[in-house]
């Protein structure tokens, strides 16, 4: 249960590359065939490197692939791009993060076979490597060419400039450009170890060793080779970084690297694993999801955060979104703490940029980006979504309005400090930012005097369709339990670090204002379920609009890209949702309610939702465990946990491409697991489990850490034990 296979199909080539994604933290290789180009989407996107041509929208930069592989025979292209093959599969490991692929194409008189495989080192997160077979049923000579393709797939591009192609030895190149903005330097080296004399070829943007390769039946050939990638953002000579992890390669060889890969792959497998008896689909699923959380997180650095779409592609411009505190900062707190600080400190290393956000709209404060890039700077535009109709561009107010964010990330850092009592991430930051997370809201509320409470107005929930909204509740409420969280970090340092606190006082300007944080706490105004009907008005004037369903508002549609939101969009005058909103807010705060009041909103909410983003299903699927019906919580789950398996997620907003993998998606399906089924939770001090397995499931088995000690935990249909390893 670790392998995914598909055969050929030319219509799934966007689908897979997402699919068959490799990453290792530091880069993300989609799973195209070597012999693929920008026109199959090939991408090598770097984590962290961004770049902006012009006006067009600033996106992460994808470099040239150093594992370009293409072979030939009497001048006829043997390539999934224009021939047949008479077979072909292609296969993930998600246990040792090894990509494969086979193919079979015909030649005079018999069949040559090519077999690869690939890996994103985790051992040397700048290496990739790739080891190549070929064996024929007939004599033939082919030719086989090995080298960097320069020509790269871009959104909004090319990010390259200056580039320059050399070769280094008769085995090795080296591809050399910079950054369109900031004029940052990119290389690229790749070299091979293979039998033969080769020649070079050089275009404008790529370089090659060809070889002419005679084969004897049923006699294999096989070759390696080495491609490595470094940016200025990791030392000043990206070229002297490139050529030196070349040489250490070639010395250390494809079985030693891949032996290290290998074994860190099954360190991170014993610490996350989660097994499945009774059902093969969901196994499988949930691995799958857990594959693509360990595989796009930066353990080398704690000043970069995993983006909305991983590491497969330029899709919503890389940029970190709240998805990465919501939904993936749980699966790393309870499997690799370490993790989530990294992503965490990536917020308090960019405070600064929310600082100057919230100054700029005239608020006190830290108000987080919606769309953060490196340096905290929202790369939002004010048109981000195109009219299929006219192809102008509409104003759309995530940037400005969707103040969620900031509470978002407060609530994670004080979850992840409760979590782990690590408290070196208050001392290194996590409390200045909860500060100034409370000063924001604070300075964005209203005060209604003839009500006697303060209200957030004009704001975007978690559901985009409704814009400007006032008193949403979710947003509330997360202002609130914000305020409640600083006062706690005031107490505490308090207590045990009055120096610091003195500074960080001083520094936030909060010396005199913890009256006004505990009158804000008070009166915030939360909207209450109903006393008769037990609902939670999702946000002033939610019941006044049209109640129809997701069915007919769709029938309206005149162009099936149209987007739903927005000021003129099918959806906004009505009571259809883009996304979990009040069922968000009851997901997270459930001990405040009880589980009839969740079980009613449900019945409500669920039916009047797209889910038109992939966050959407696992809250509806933890939500419906919080009231104890599973069954009606598994269909959800497994929406979630088979999203990047399918392929079957919007692909467009507007005329915008948003495709790409879904990490919030795969930390859904695992939170829905862990925290849904298994129940998993902290009374008092101690962990516990609540279970609420499906009816089919015999038996679910998994590993966490609980501030520094680990634990197995074992649920049955009859029973349950904990015990520490």
């Amino acid at each position: 249960m670790w392998k995914i296979t598909d055969s050929f199909d030319k219509d799934q080539i966007t689908n897979f590359g997402n699919k068959y994604l490799l990453a290792n933290g530091y880069m993300g290789y989609r799973g195209t065939m070597e012999e693929y180009g920008k026109e199959e989407l090939v991408a090598n996107t770097i984590l962290g490197l961004y770049d902006q041509v012009g006006t067009s929208w600033r996106e992460p930069v994808n470099a040239p692939n150093g594992l370009f592989i293409k072979m030939s025979f009497e001048n006829e292209e043997l390539s999934l791009r224009t021939k047949k093959p008479l077979k072909h599969q292609q296969e993930l490991n998600i246990y040792e993060g090894l990509h494969r692929r086979e193919t079979s194409f015909s030649v005079e008189g018999g069949q040559v076979t090519l077999s690869i495989e690939r890996f994103l080192s985790m051992a040397s997160v700048h290496l990739m490597a790739a080891r190549g077979e070929l064996i024929s049923s007939v004599p033939i000579t082919l030719t086989l060419q090995v080298g960097i393709d320069g020509n790269v797939w871009d959104i909004n591009g090319p990010h390259l400039i200056g580039t320059q192609l050399c070769e280094l030895d008769e085995t090795s190149l080296l591809f050399e450009a910079q950054t369109n903005e900031e004029k940052k330097k990119l290389s690229v080296g790749q070299t091979i170890t293979v039998d033969g004399k080769s020649r070079y070829i050089k275009t404008e943007k790529q370089g090659f060793h060809e070889y002419l390769i005679t084969l004897e039946p049923n006699v294999p050939f096989s070759f390696d080779t080495f491609s490595a990638t470094y940016n200025e953002n990791d030392g000043e000579n990206p070229t002297e970084q490139v050529v030196s992890l070349l040489n250490a390669t070639k010395k250390e060889g494809y079985l030693s690297l891949k032996k290290a890969h290998r074994n860190i792959w099954a360190n991170l497998w014993k610490k996350s694993d989660i097994e499945i008896l009774g059902d093969e689909e969901a196994q499988i699923a949930l691995r799958y999801s857990i594959y693509h959380l360990l595989s796009i997180a930066p353990r080398h650095s704690d000043r970069q955060s995993i983006p909305a779409r991983g590491l497969s592609g330029q899709t919503y411009k890389g940029a970190v979104f709240w998805d990465t505190e919501m939904f993936m900062v749980p699966f790393f707190q309870r499997t690799d703490p370490q993790i989530a600080r990294n992503l965490l400190m990536y917020r308090v290393h960019t405070l600064d940029g929310a600082r100057k956000k919230a100054k700029s709209y005239g608020f006190d404060g830290a108000f987080y980006a919606w769309e953060s890039q490196e340096y905290g700077q929202d790369a939002t535009s004010d048109y981000n979504v195109t009219d299929v109709f006219t192809n102008r561009p509409m104003r759309t107010y995530f940037r400005d309005k969707q103040i969620h964010i900031t509470g978002d990330i407060a609530y994670a850092m004080w979850n992840y400090y409760e979590y782990t009592n690590d408290v070196s991430f208050l001392l290194d930051g996590a409390a200045e930012v909860i500060f100034e997370s409370a000063k924001f809201y604070v300075s964005y509320s209203y005060f209604k005097e003839s009500k006697n409470r303060y209200e957030l107005l004009d704001v975007i929930g978690p559901d985009e369709y409704h814009e400007r909204v006032a008193n949403n509740a979710y947003t509330n409420k997360l202002a609130q339990v914000t305020i409640s969280i600083a006062l706690k970090v005031w107490s505490f340092l308090e207590a045990h670090y009055p120096n610091e606190l003195s500074v960080l006082l001083q520094k936030t300007k909060l010396e005199e204002q913890k009256n006004l944080l505990e009158r804000f706490q008070q009166l915030i105004y939360v909207p209450a379920p109903d006393e008769s009907t037990g609902l939670i008005e999702q946000f002033d004037g939610y019941y006044q609009l049209e109640d129809t369903s997701v069915a007919t508002v769709k029938s309206r549609l005149l162009n099936p890209q149209e987007y739903w939101g927005g000021a003129y969009g099918i959806a906004s005058d009505t009571q259809i949702l883009k996304q979990a909103d009040v069922l968000l807010l009851l997901n997270l705060f459930s001990s405040s309610y009880d589980k009839e009041v969740i079980k009613r909103n449900w019945a409500y909410y669920e039916p009047r939702t797209e889910h038109g983003s992939s966050l959407s299903p696992c809250i509806y699927a933890m939500a419906a465990c919080k009231f104890d019906n599973q069954e009606w919580a598994y269909p959800y789950f497994m929406k979630t946990a088979t999203v990047d398996l399918t392929g079957e997620t919007k692909q467009f907003a507007g005329t915008i491409y948003i495709g790409g993998t879904h990490p919030a998606a795969n930390g859904g399906a695992w939170m829905a697991a862990i925290l849904g089924f298994a129940g998993l939770k902290v009374t008092d001090g101690q962990l516990e489990v609540d279970p609420k397995l499906p009816s089919h499931w015999e038996k679910m088995k998994f590993q966490t850490i609980y501030q520094n000690e680990y634990y197995t935990i074992e649920i049955t249909q009859g029973g349950q034990k904990i015990w520490k390893n």
